[in-house]
């Protein structure tokens, strides 16, 4: 049983190494190869030999998939398993590998559930976009240089899809002969293509792993690969690039504690905005400029949907990889979006809320609508 965002995410996206998408394959191969403590790389054991079997275990009916009723975290997975007398219970909440509840033949081994059914938060330090750029900008760089594996990770499943046919091949479109005819080999173009060829190989089900942001491996690709050709197109050192890095994904984790793990919004207009921020940075943009680039960003491209994880996601990455880079050259030339139009707010904060309260509340309805369009095809 799964939660609607849940079931939207999973429905059409690709499972690694199966030629297959969606749901039913991914539970099967959960079941006969999936180990939890490959936490998100749960079946990297896959062989030939298990596929055929989870393809088998698909033929003969064997799995139940529910929309699960009542008020639940937008992130909810509960699995229950029965066979040979047995029955288990697993639930998942609110982050991808956050198991709440484990129970087996009535006894129940673990259960961190509230009583309103819904997992007990932590509590995340509140952060700000100033407090962002700060951390970004000062601290150690020796301290942030792990920020490096992401591009190593991103542009590495850029590199390997270029090699193959994934998804709708958005990115070795853009190194086409027409498409260099129409765009140059310019830096645009390089950005456009590294970034939806990663997303191609995600959302095609390759098997290549690839560095997520907020639980989400095209955010992580979107928050990466603009960032990582632009300082190597435009020459920057390596600790800008670390620390366009750092404040790239840190923006996107920033917006993401105010809209939630799973939305109505798209998630790529979240990491985007963490693009621009970077590439604004990379440009020579101080903090206003970066500012200016959250204001361009969130007055272009907020109620973007989310229509689920799929191919044609890429698209949509492409849509917020060009909308950062004209929003960095626009505050670049000291033009942004001002408090006078639409939802933007003289405060970057507030223009930040405005975009989380219209993709987590007033969405709503929008996600229901997506969801059902979904289902009933």
């Amino acid at each position: 049983m799964l939660s609607a965002n849940m079931l939207k995410n999973a429905m059409g996206v690709g499972i690694p190494g199966t030629g297959m998408v969606g749901l039913p394959i991914a539970i099967a191969l959960g079941a006969i190869v999936g180990k939890s403590e490959y936490k998100l790389e749960v079946i990297r054991d896959l062989t030939p030999a298990t596929l055929a079997m989870g393809k088998e275990y698909i033929a003969e009916d064997k799995i139940d998939i529910r929309l699960k009723d009542g008020n639940v975290d937008k992130l909810y997975i509960e699995v229950i398993c029965e066979g040979c007398g047995h029955s288990a219970t697993a639930i998942i909440t609110t982050s991808h590998t956050n198991f709440v509840y484990e129970e087996k033949d009535g006894n129940v081994a673990y259960d961190k559930r509230t009583a309103a059914g819904e997992v007990a938060e932590d509590g995340d330090i509140a952060l700000n976009m100033r407090m962002v750029y700060d951390f970004a900008m000062t601290t150690p760089v020796e301290k942030l240089a792990f920020i490096l594996k992401t591009k190593e990770y991103n542009m590495k499943a850029a590199a390997e899809s270029a090699k193959g046919n994934y998804g709708h091949c958005l990115g070795k479109t853009m190194d086409r002969p027409l498409s260099h005819g129409i765009f140059g080999t310019s830096i645009f173009s390089k950005m456009i293509s590294r970034t939806a060829l990663a997303c191609d190989a995600r959302m095609g089900g390759a098997m290549i792993p690839v560095m997520s942001n907020s639980g989400s491996g095209n955010q992580g690709i979107c928050a990466t690969n603009p960032v990582a050709v632009f300082a190597d197109e435009n020459e920057n050192t390596e600790e800008e690039l670390i620390r366009a890095l750092t404040l790239s994904h840190l923006t996107a984790i920033y917006i993401k504690q105010s809209l939630g793990k799973l939305s109505a919004l798209c998630g790529c207009v979240v990491a985007s905005i963490g693009s621009s921020c970077a590439i604004t940075y990379l440009m020579g943009g101080d903090y206003q400029r970066i500012c200016h680039s959250v204001k361009n960003m969130i007055a272009n491209l907020t109620g973007m949907i989310c229509d689920g994880a799929k191919p044609s996601c890429s698209l949509k990455i492409c849509s917020g990889v060009s909308t950062a880079l004209l929003s960095a050259l626009l505050s670049m030339e000291g033009k942004y979006v001002s408090e006078v139009e639409g939802i933007i707010d003289s405060d970057v904060d507030k223009c930040i809320h405005n975009l989380t309260s219209i993709g987590k509340e007033a969405m709503c309805a929008t996600d229901d609508m997506v969801l059902k369009i979904m289902t009933s095809k």
